[in-house]
C-alpha cells in the first residue's frame, strides 16, 4: 500500500478527480485529496486558471507543501497540471518521497532543486499536441526531466486534450486516461513494494 498525496488541476477538486483518487483506493492505496481551492470548481480551464492567478500561484504552492506537512513523509506526490507544481516541488525537496506522478504538467530541473533526487521514480504524463503542455514550455522540461534521470518515465499519448484524465471534464479521453491510470498503478505497485530506480 503505498501512500499518496493527489493535487488537483485549475478546475479545482471536480468529481472526476475524486473517482481518479478512488481508483487508487480500490487498488489498496491511500490517497489524500486535498482542496485548494476551497470548495470551488470551475467549469472552464480558462477560469479556473484566472482564479489560481488570483489567489497567487506561489500561495497555491505554499498551501500544498503546508498540507503535505501533516502527513509523513514517506508519500507519493500526484499533481494535474496546476496541482503539479506543489506535488514537484514535495517530491524534488521533501526527504522521504516515494515517487511522483506529474499528469499535464512539468516545472523545470532549477525550478525547484539542480536535479531530480536519486531512487523516486517519477512519471511525467501528457498529450503531444495539448497546446497548455506543449506550448508552455512544459514538454521541453519533461523531456529535459526525462533525459536527466533513469529515474523518469515520459509518456506522451496522441491528441490535444488537456485534463485527458479527467472523467468529469469534456477534455476525457476514456483510452488515454485507461493507459495512464495502469501505469500510475503500475509506479504504486513498485513503490509497495519497496522497488526504487537504480542508478547506473
Amino acid at each position: 500500500m503505498a501512500n499518496v498525496l493527489l493535487f488537483h488541476h485549475a478546475q479545482g477538486l471536480t468529481p472526476g478527480m475524486d473517482a481518479f483518487a478512488d481508483v487508487l483506493r480500490e487498488a489498496g492505496h491511500t490517497v489524500t485529496v486535498p482542496d485548494l481551492y476551497d470548495g470551488r470548481t470551475f467549469s472552464e480551464l480558462e477560469d479556473g486558471v484566472a482564479y489560481a492567478q488570483k489567489i497567487g500561484m506561489d500561495t497555491i504552492e505554499e498551501l500544498g507543501v503546508s498540507i503535505a506537512n501533516r502527513f509523513p513523509e514517506e508519500m507519493v506526490y500526484i499533481g494535474f497540471s496546476l496541482g503539479v507544481i506543489p506535488a514537484q516541488r514535495l517530491a524534488q525537496t521533501r526527504p522521504g518521497a516515494r515517487g511522483a506522478v506529474l499528469i499535464s504538467g512539468c516545472v523545470p530541473l532549477g525550478a525547484f532543486d539542480d536535479a531530480w533526487p536519486a531512487g523516486v521514480p517519477v512519471q511525467i504524463h501528457g498529450m503531444d499536441a495539448d497546446e497548455e503542455f506543449v506550448d508552455s514550455g512544459d514538454l521541453d522540461a519533461a523531456e529535459n526531466l526525462a533525459a536527466s534521470t533513469p529515474d523518469a518515465e515520459l509518456y506522451l499519448y496522441p491528441g490535444t486534450s488537456h485534463l485527458f484524465a479527467d472523467i468529469s471534464l469534456p477534455d476525457y479521453d476514456p483510452d488515454h486516461a485507461f493507459a495512464l491510470t495502469r501505469m500510475v498503478l503500475q509506479l504504486l505497485d513498485r513503490v509497495d513494494e519497496g522497488y526504487a530506480f537504480q542508478s547506473p
